[in-house]
């Protein structure tokens, strides 16, 4: 089997090799085009067998301490980890994993914030559809802290100080680092570049970065 087929395999799982039939194949395609929809560059299906939750991936948001640090209950130490992640990914069968390609700048200003919210608005439109098409379980995750997100004219999470409750619960998601998710191994299977060169019409070399989010199906 050749690289591109082993990536295949892993992108695309034989859905009924997984007791899973024709009927659930088109509804994980409807959630495909649902993202492209919304804003998504590009969307793959992985199994999710192929996701690792690392330890010291995890850890990275302790030390060097992530200014987002214990600032909302979607983020470390609020969160169960990469230890209690891998034992939930056993119970799930495929993630849906995708992208926003933007300009590297753009990661750098103002403007990202947007971009993280739309990210994390994405997650949670493919988490709630999943549920209404009948994956009961289904569970999405983003990059970024919600706090910066959503709240970050907030001084405090409401969630996490419990005077009340979050405000943002129909889009704000747990952050993928939290749990150590490795997501360059996600964008290997996937055949996609996290950081490249683009031109635009007058031959302007463009800087592209990309921000990411996952969902996982059972």
């Amino acid at each position: 089997m050749n690289e591109a087929e082993t990536r295949a395999e892993l992108i695309d799982p034989p859905l009924k090799a997984c007791g899973w039939g024709e009927v659930a194949d088109t509804k994980l395609k409807e959630l495909i085009q649902y993202a492209h929809r919304s804003g998504a560059s590009d969307v793959v299906i992985i199994s999710a067998k192929n996701i690792l939750a690392e330890k010291n991936l995890a850890d990275k948001c302790r030390e060097p301490r992530c200014e987002n640090y214990g600032m909302s209950k979607s983020c470390p130490p609020h969160v169960s980890g990469s230890s209690w992640f891998r034992k939930h990914l056993k119970t799930y069968t495929n993630a849906i994993f995708f992208k926003i390609d933007v300009p590297s700048e753009v990661l750098f200003s103002y403007e990202r914030l947007e971009i993280f919210r739309l990210l994390h608005e994405i997650a949670a439109g493919i988490e709630h559809s999943a549920v209404k098409m009948g994956f009961l379980n289904a569970q999405a995750y983003a990059g970024g802290s919600c706090k910066t997100i959503f709240c970050h004219d907030q001084p405090e999470c409401l969630a996490l100080s419990k005077k009340g409750e979050c405000r943002h619960p129909k889009s704000a998601r747990p952050s993928m680092s939290g749990f150590g998710i490795n997501v360059s191994k996600l964008f290997k299977i996937a055949g996609w570049t996290m950081n490249w060169e683009s031109h635009d019409s007058g031959l302007t070399t463009i800087k592209m970065a990309n921000v990411c989010g996952l969902v996982l199906i059972h």
